[in-house]
């Protein structure tokens, strides 16, 4: 019986222990291939923004915050990108406030600027929660959706599949273009 308890109590710790170390980031580059897009997709594109340079955790304070900044900072080429891509933007740090990782943020841009429609910073609102918006820009949506049922939320005409598959290749190509690793 003593035997039955540690063999379990041992097995609970191993497998808290293998779920716990699963959640946090990894050094090397994303499974699957993907430029740090994360949940940013409904559709399972096999993206994952596990440890890649490019992840940040919105507002929380992590270290990983302080990478996305890093890599812009480091960066002008995707830092331009992103300011060319968002109209009104002070930096391309300001516009990636909140996006879980660098592709996410992209994307976003991307996806806004090929739908006329869809304003980039209610989007953001949307993915993030983030409701730092310029003055004058009303957004009904806040939550941390992916960048497809945000397309949807905000464009219900479009179709959202298709055009944020669209916005994470284009910021694949600019990310891969500008030297920012996966």
């Amino acid at each position: 019986m003593k035997m039955t308890r540690i063999a379990m109590l041992s097995l609970a710790v191993v497998l808290y222990a293998t779920a716990a170390l699963a959640q946090h980031g990894h050094s090397g580059g994303a499974a699957g291939g993907g430029m740090g897009m994360g949940a940013a997709t409904d559709h399972g594109a096999g993206l994952s923004g596990h440890g890649n340079a490019g992840s940040a955790n919105g507002s929380s304070g992590s270290t990983n915050k302080a990478t996305v900044d890093s890599i812009l900072s480091k960066n002008a080429a995707i830092g331009d990108k992103i300011t060319a891509l968002v109209p009104g933007a002070t930096s391309a740090a300001d516009a990636c406030k909140g996006f879980k990782n660098l592709g996410q943020c992209v994307a976003a841009a991307h996806v806004s600027k090929n739908l006329s429609g869809v304003n980039f910073y209610c989007l953001r609102e949307a993915m993030t929660g983030n409701t730092q918006v310029p003055i004058g820009t009303t957004c009904s949506f806040s939550g941390s959706l992916s960048l497809g049922k945000a397309v949807q939320k905000l464009d219900p005409h479009a179709d959202s599949k298709s055009e944020s598959k669209k916005g994470e290749t284009q910021a694949q190509q600019d990310l891969k273009s500008s030297g920012v690793q996966s």
